[in-house]
């Protein structure tokens, strides 16, 4: 497991709510946890984690739910650092704090260009791209 399970969940609910806002419609919690396979309560959770930080939108009322204003300019590298933070990136793999290039734990070498090309993939990879590629392929969220 790379990310944590709030992250996986937190992508592939925000996958799924930008792919309703796409069609104009919001989604409620209970149809986001059922779209995704997530407990409702986590979702809820993760869902507000994702409006705190600006991901998604969220409308109260009749007609509220959540919905995403612009996936273009969202890449799943701010998915993950909104809900796990930078270390996936620069987190020594063996725990150590002064884990660097300049002084490298013994898995460093090995490590930084696996790091590096995820960053570099979780940075090009737009939201928007992720739907087209759901509408397309019909690929599963659960």
């Amino acid at each position: 497991m790379i990310l944590s399970k709030s992250c996986e969940y937190a992508i592939r609910a925000t996958v799924y709510v930008a792919f309703k806002s796409q069609k104009s419609e919001k989604a409620g919690i209970i149809e986001v946890a059922k779209a995704i396979g997530s407990p409702m309560h986590f979702t809820g959770k993760i869902l507000q984690t994702l409006v705190r930080n600006k991901i998604l939108s969220s409308a109260k009322g009749p007609n509220g739910g959540f919905y995403l204003e612009n996936g273009q300019s969202l890449f799943l590298i701010d998915i993950v650092r909104s809900v796990d933070g930078n270390g996936l990136f620069t987190a020594c793999v063996l725990g150590l704090e002064k884990c660097s290039a300049t002084e490298p734990c013994p898995m460093h070498e090995q490590v930084k260009p696996i790091r590096d090309l995820l960053l570099a993939e979780f940075s090009k990879q737009s939201v928007n791209d992720l739907v087209q590629d759901f509408e397309k392929t019909k690929y599963f969220l659960k």
